[in-house]
């Protein structure tokens, strides 16, 4: 029995497929471990090449993604309900290894597409944005409880918005509380940096800002990549799906660490400079901002 390797049409399309298959090159047989599996796309493809299903692990913290992965887990492969730093652990502490490890860290398709989960501000619904419904802090919590000052560096470091505007949002919000859905946050932004901004909607970077806050994004990355090299046997090849330039320079930096290491390197890295999705998977809109760096266990 076979898995498409496509997902169905109302779910995610995976970005940069071809070119993480190209890249990662899966051959029959080999292991595979996916640490944002998500709604499946690139493992359904991964698993066609490899065909071995027994010897896959798909980890995501969604349990929406997690009962869309269980087709997989019918045809014996490992699913685990967890954020992809608690699964890295797990799977070290069990001695477990890998031929190829996948990491796309973008926001997946129903994420945005469904408004009850909060993450878009053109989808009307409350102010949750946690990817793991089991966490207690939501976006509503942290509007609405943090200081104007915290709240101004979030949304300048997070969200990579202007000073200016960081502090106008951040004292908008603070005399707007409480503050309940993401039609309340995108127009109060929009109502407080009127006229200041340029091609896209001025919500975009403070939505991007306390999602990452909400879910510890970036912390999330910085702790699995050190990780990395005792998941994967030697000759493993792992890649990084980034989108925003915080993500990638996390990633970036790493890779570069490693490179110059010297005798002492873990890794190989295989993408002198990333993989551009915005030129390599032109007909997938969700792709523009994607970048793909791997790199080979020596």
């Amino acid at each position: 029995m076979s898995i498409k390797a496509h997902p169905p049409r109302d779910l995610h399309q995976p970005v940069l497929l071809e070119a993480t298959l190209d890249l990662l090159n899966p051959v029959k047989g080999e292991s595979y471990l996916d640490l944002t599996a998500g709604y499946g796309g690139h493992a359904a493809a991964f698993l066609e090449r490899t065909g071995a299903r027994t010897s896959a692990t798909l980890v995501d913290r969604d349990d929406y993604a997690i009962s869309k992965l269980a087709r997989f887990s019918e045809m014996g492969a490992n699913l685990m309900h967890t954020d992809f730093v608690t699964a890295a652990h797990q799977l070290i502490e069990q001695g477990r290894q890998f031929d190829i490890v996948l990491i796309d860290l973008g926001v997946s398709s129903p994420q945005l597409d469904q408004g009850e989960r909060g993450f878009s501000f053109t989808n009307s619904g409350p102010l949750d944005m946690r990817m793991d419904r089991r966490q207690e802090l939501t976006a509503k919590q942290l509007v609405n409880t943090a200081s104007r000052g915290e709240l101004e560096r979030i949304i300048r470091e997070y969200g990579e918005e202007s000073p200016t505007n960081a502090k106008r949002i951040a004292e908008a919000i603070v005399k707007a509380r409480p503050l309940h859905t993401t039609d309340e946050l995108a127009d109060l932004i929009k109502q407080s940096i009127r006229g200041r901004w340029g091609k896209i909607h001025p919500a975009t970077r403070t939505f991007q800002a306390l999602r990452i806050a909400v879910n510890r994004e970036l912390e999330q990355i910085e702790q699995v990549l050190p990780l990395l090299p005792r998941l994967l046997h030697k000759g493993g090849r792992v890649g990084i799906i980034s989108f925003h330039s915080l993500e990638d320079r996390l990633v970036k930096r790493f890779f570069t660490e490693q490179s110059e290491s010297g005798y002492e390197a873990e890794l190989k890295v295989l993408t002198k400079k990333p993989i551009d999705g915005a030129t390599y998977d032109v007909h997938n809109p969700r792709a523009r901002s994607a970048k793909l760096r791997a790199a080979v266990k020596i």
